[in-house]
C-alpha cells in the first residue's frame, strides 16, 4: 500500500486537475450557447443553399462551365475543419477518420486545413497540406470563408485540383455531433438526377446559364464552407463541455477512492503505533 504522503500528494494533484476541468467546462458552456444559437439560425439557410444549387445544376444539365467539369488530372481537395485545441473527446479524431479510414488514397489528396489538430495529424500521416487557414475557426466569419473559397476555385480552374470535398462536424444538439463528408464540386450526375426528381418551381436564368453559374457557384462554395465552420465551432464546444464534465466526474470519483485509501492508511498507522506503545509498556512492566 502507498504511504499516506504519496496518497495525499496524488489527491492534491487530482484536485488541482479537477479545478482546471471545471473551469474549462464553464468556459465551453458559455461559448457553446453563442455558437449553438449561431449554428441553429444558419443551418436552414445552408441546407437550402445546397439543395437549391443541386436543383439549379439539374436544370442546367450538361454544361461546359469550368466550375462543373473536372480536369481529371488534378488531385482531390479536402477542406478539413477541426479545432486548434484538444481536450474535446473524439471531435477531431472522428472528422480525421473520414479521410484516413475512407475510400481516399493518400497520394491523390491535398488538404486545405482549417484547424491545427487536423493539420498536424494528417501532416504526421504524410498527407500533403496545401494551405493552412487554422485561424479562421477561432471566430468563423463569412469573409474568411470567401478567401478560402477563392483559393479553392482558382486551383480548381487551373487544373491543380479536380474535385472539392468538405469535411466538418454537423451540430445536431448539445450531445450529438456527426462528422460529415460532402462533395462540393463538381456535382455528380447521380446527384443531378436525384435533384431533377424533386418538386421545384420552373427555373429560368437571366443572364445566360454560364454567366449565372459564374456568379452563383462561388457564393455556393463559400456558403457551404462557412456553414461547415459555424457548425464545427458549435460541435467543438459541445464536445469539449462533455469531455470536461466527464473528466470532472472521474476526478471526483478518484478523490473519493484516494480519501478512503488515506483513511485506511492513517487508521493502520495509528493501530501500529498503539500496538508498539502497548508492547513497550508490557516489556517495561
Amino acid at each position: 500500500m502507498a504511504s499516506m504522503r504519496d496518497i495525499k500528494r496524488r489527491k492534491g494533484s487530482i484536485q488541482s486537475t479537477q479545478q482546471i476541468t471545471k473551469a474549462m467546462k464553464l468556459v465551453s458552456t458559455v461559448k457553446l450557447q453563442r455558437a449553438k444559437t449561431r449554428a441553429e439560425r444558419s443551418k436552414a439557410y445552408f441546407q437550402c443553399m445546397y439543395d437549391t444549387m443541386n436543383s439549379m445544376l439539374a436544370k442546367v444539365g450538361e454544361s461546359d462551365h469550368p466550375y462543373l467539369k473536372s480536369s481529371g488530372n488534378g488531385k482531390k481537395a479536402v477542406v478539413l475543419i477541426t479545432s486548434n485545441r484538444g481536450l474535446a473527446g473524439g471531435y477531431n479524431s472522428n472528422a480525421i477518420k473520414l479521410i484516413t479510414k475512407g475510400d481516399f488514397k493518400k497520394e491523390e489528396l491535398v488538404i486545405y486545413a482549417v484547424g491545427k489538430k487536423g493539420r498536424d495529424t494528417l501532416s504526421r500521416y504524410g498527407y500533403e497540406i496545401r494551405a493552412d487557414y487554422s485561424d479562421m475557426i477561432e471566430d468563423p466569419q463569412y469573409p474568411d470563408a470567401m478567401v478560402l473559397c477563392n483559393r479553392l476555385l482558382q486551383d480548381f480552374t487551373n487544373g491543380e485540383i479536380s474535385e472539392i470535398y468538405l469535411v466538418y462536424t454537423a451540430f445536431k444538439n448539445t450531445v450529438s455531433h456527426e462528422p460529415i463528408l460532402r462533395k462540393l464540386l463538381p456535382v455528380e450526375a447521380q446527384e443531378k438526377e436525384e435533384a431533377s426528381t424533386e418538386d421545384r418551381a420552373p427555373m429560368n436564368f437571366e443572364p445566360e446559364d454560364e454567366e449565372a453559374l459564374k456568379l452563383i457557384i462561388p457564393k455556393y462554395v463559400t456558403s457551404m464552407v462557412y456553414g461547415g465552420m459555424v457548425e464545427s465551432a458549435a460541435s467543438e464546444n459541445g464536445a469539449r463541455m462533455q469531455a470536461m464534465d466527464s473528466a470532472t466526474s472521474n476526478a471526483e470519483e478518484m478523490i473519493e477512492n484516494l480519501t478512503l485509501l488515506y483513511n485506511r492508511a492513517r487508521q493502520g498507522s495509528i493501530t501500529q503505533e498503539l500496538t508498539e506503545i502497548i508492547a513497550g509498556a508490557e516489556a517495561i512492566s
